[in-house]
């Protein structure tokens, strides 16, 4: 990795940086490598440690470079396509879906679902916590809100904890008719939790996808669903739909 004169470039010297260490992840590093430490990298550059870590947290956003806890930063592997849309609407747990439950819960939602839902601020709903793994990696977590009104036959002797409960609810819920769904997409920071599910440092960057489904003229479940913003392009669609990736054709190995 050579050296460059950021003195004089007219952007900022963060983002010039930015720009000169991705051209050198192209073309002097692989996949998994792990790179200099901070202080030889500001040494190589010119450059305080702060524009460093600006540039290098950009390219983290940007999913060039991972942050691995005891390991340090490593060039990110390209990402990985992951469908959160399909032609025909599905509920949660149908045949095909690739997400795995994890486990169940009742518990009072946020307020935010809680207002979707239209519960009370009190009630509490049951909680599946599910993970989607590709290729061998963690790529999302989810916690899916879902009312008694939702499931009111489920049994809590059929389903007494944990991954067995989680099932129960998704097949009970698969006796309304899905009417349609929503989604919306946003960029957030991974929590403490999510973070040790996805081998993420707390803070990392994320993509926040919460979807509505909807039966019976309501809204019966709510799914929260957080992805990798370092690993992940998310596709909308099996046909004609909207990718969102980072330049598959230079990062393509």
């Amino acid at each position: 990795m050579g050296t460059t004169q950021l003195d004089t470039v007219p952007e900022p010297k963060y983002w010039h940086l930015r720009t000169v260490l991705s051209e050198a992840l192209d073309s002097e590093f692989s996949v998994g490598e792990i790179l200099p430490n901070e202080r030889d990298l500001a040494a190589r550059f010119g450059v305080a440690r702060a524009t460093l870590r600006q540039a290098l947290e950009q390219l983290e956003l940007e999913g060039r470079l991972q942050r691995r806890r005891g390991v340090g930063t490593t060039v990110a592997p390209p990402r990985m396509g992951v469908a959160v849309g399909t032609e025909q609407h599905t509920w949660p747990g149908a045949v095909g879906d690739a997400w795995q439950p994890v486990d169940c819960a009742t518990a009072v939602a946020p307020a935010a679902v809680a207002r979707a839902l239209e519960t009370g601020s009190e009630e509490r709903v049951h909680v599946v916590r599910r993970s989607l793994v590709t290729h061998g990696q963690p790529v999302a977590a989810e916690l899916l809100y879902i009312p008694s009104s939702s499931v009111p036959d489920l049994s809590g002797i059929d389903a007494p904890s944990g991954t067995a409960r989680a099932r129960s609810v998704l097949r009970e819920l698969q006796h309304l008719e899905l009417e349609g769904e929503d989604r919306a997409v946003e960029l957030g920071s991974a929590r403490a939790d999510d973070a040790k599910e996805l081998d993420r440092l707390p803070g990392a960057p994320v993509l926040l996808v919460t979807t509505r489904f909807f039966a019976e003229g309501r809204t019966a479940a709510v799914s929260v669903a957080t992805y990798r913003a370092d690993t992940c392009r998310l596709t909308f669609g099996d046909t004609g739909g909207v990718e969102i990736h980072h330049d598959p054709e230079r990062r393509a190995s």
